[in-house]
């Protein structure tokens, strides 16, 4: 399938309702899109045993990755055809420990998006709605065809 006809909404609204296959990264890092609208996508991410570091604690990095994916997907709702970006700054902050084998909640939502820049905000959630990490995101904008 030629992906450079769709939106990047249209993308993102595709891979929720299963048309498109997930990025492999949702492999090694468990995350599925939930829900794609102009400028917002939620995911689902859980963490298991191999996401672990030294301390038996999951690792920062699977926090960021989810982080880094929801803000830049909530970007990428806002582009034409034929995207083209990239994340240059993201920013995360982790207020409590991630649970091992608990489905989380990960929102990206658009703070504002200009012709070459793109700038967002994500939050991971516990099922009760306490916050677990937050990020803000800058993605550099080469290209889209609106």
């Amino acid at each position: 399938m030629p992906y450079s006809k769709f939106t990047g909404l249209e993308l993102m609204q595709m891979m929720v309702a299963g048309e498109i296959p997930t990025p492999s990264m949702s492999i090694t890092i468990p995350m599925k899109a939930i829900e794609a609208t102009k400028g917002r996508v939620v995911f689902t991410a859980k963490a298991d045993s191999n996401h672990l570091n030294p301390t038996g604690m999951v690792h920062g990095g699977f926090l960021a990755t989810v982080l880094d994916t929801v803000t830049a997907c909530a970007i990428q709702t806002m582009l034409g055809r034929k995207p083209v970006f990239s994340t240059i700054e993201l920013n995360v902050k982790m207020m409590r420990p991630m649970p091992i084998g608990v489905e989380l909640l990960a929102q990206g939502d658009v703070i504002n998006v200009s012709k070459s820049l793109g700038i967002s905000e994500g939050k991971i959630l516990t099922p009760e709605g306490k916050l677990i990490a937050h990020a803000t995101c800058t993605c550099f904008i080469k290209s889209h065809e609106n």
